[in-house]
């Protein structure tokens, strides 16, 4: 049971992330527009393309996976900051859709950080 959890929480949040690059690397308006408002365009946008895209691949390799989860929290949580800073939840008439996609991947993260605890590098032997 555990096993299936973990795959579809990796399944998930990798999925996500990996959705959101077509966007960011192609310059599709919405995300010009949300990195321009955080003074980030085009750097933000790439810079922060790059790292869901290493982030991901973290997660669907079975070796690399808690390195992925704690990698996806950080890149995540700077984007729930984003939001609740600056761009607020709803960003061009979306409903909040980003914002609820980005706490879905907050989420699996953290569930998946937790059941791979014991594999985080350095920090892994004390949370056993």
């Amino acid at each position: 049971m555990k096993n299936t959890f973990d795959l579809l929480f990796r399944l998930v949040v990798a999925a996500i992330l990996l959705q959101t690059l077509y966007f960011k690397f192609t310059a599709a308006p919405e995300s010009v527009y949300i990195f321009q408002s955080l003074g980030a365009e085009p750097w933000g946008r790439i810079g922060s393309g790059v790292l869901e895209l290493i982030v991901s691949g973290l997660l669907l390799w079975p070796r690399t996976v808690a390195i992925g989860a704690v990698g996806a929290l950080g890149v995540i949580s700077g984007a729930l900051m984003a939001h609740l800073t600056k761009l607020g939840i709803e960003v061009q008439g979306d409903g909040g859709t980003l914002f609820y996609l980005a706490l879905v991947v907050f989420a699996g993260s953290a569930v998946l950080a937790w059941l791979r605890r014991r594999e985080i590098p350095v920090i892994g032997r004390w949370l056993a």
